[in-house]
């Protein structure tokens, strides 16, 4: 009888806190050693309230983890396939502080190889985007949606998106950033929750838990269709406009 109430008694906590986190629009968490830790202790209490330290904080009003917490969780991460292709993990990169945050869709074959996010052509041409604001890439941070790079640069697909977005919740909590300009449908649409296209979603913030979010073309559509480079102007001069630079 003892094992058949302790079995019980864990499927019920497990049940409680898998339930508060989906109430809390938690996609997952991650599974790092405090995580694991306090999985153990499930089922060794009356009832336990679910444990809001392996959930992905809630932005603005949880405490958030740093970003090297963040990516010590990430670790040799295996969550998705993306693992069995990938050279490295490429986390972000700039200001831990700052105001604006670029999020792309994941990382290239230049990045895989740097293990730094927008290196290649399409960051090159980020570069010029983020001159062009009168900024600099020290004063944004830059990261992608999947933190692994796609095999043949493809889209990421469902499962990979699910398995990365609760470290980039985590990346948004830490730094609390005014603006998220969007790059690209991927991104947009994994922040908004929407099926919506890019062309229709670009031109306008949208709102991510107190957020403005900008939505445009990826640098990388931009090297194929020139054309477009003037939305995408006109996307970051709004977002030059509410920055105030």
């Amino acid at each position: 009888m003892g094992k058949r109430n302790g079995f019980i008694a864990l499927t019920a906590d497990v049940k409680n806190t898998l339930e508060i986190m989906a109430g809390l629009g938690c996609m997952g968490f991650e599974c790092s050693q405090q995580s694991l830790k306090t999985i153990a202790g499930w089922g060794k209490t009356k009832r336990l309230k679910a444990d809001r330290s392996i959930m992905p904080p809630r932005y603005p009003a949880e405490k958030a983890e740093t970003l090297e917490n963040i990516l010590a969780d990430i670790g040799e991460c295996k969550r998705c396939k993306l693992c069995k292709s990938r050279s490295r993990v490429v986390f972000g990169q700039g200001d831990a502080k700052a105001r604006l945050m670029f999020v792309g869709e994941g990382p290239g074959a230049e990045e895989d190889r740097a293990g730094e996010p927008f290196v290649g052509d399409a960051g090159q041409l980020l570069t010029k985007i983020i001159s062009a604001m009168k900024l600099s890439r020290d004063q944004v941070y830059i990261c992608n949606i999947v933190k692994c790079r796609p095999p043949g640069n493809r889209i990421p697909e469902e499962d990979e998106i699910r398995a990365c977005m609760p470290f980039l919740k985590c990346q948004i909590a830490a730094i609390r950033p005014e603006f998220i300009c969007a790059l690209g449908a991927v991104a947009a649409q994994a922040i908004l929750k929407t099926d919506t296209t890019i062309s229709k979603l670009r031109g306008r913030f949208h709102n991510y838990k107190g957020i403005k979010v900008m939505p445009t073309f990826h640098p990388a559509y931009l090297l194929r269709n020139p054309d477009r480079k003037r939305e995408v102007w006109e996307d970051v001069q709004k977002i030059m406009k509410e920055y105030g630079v």
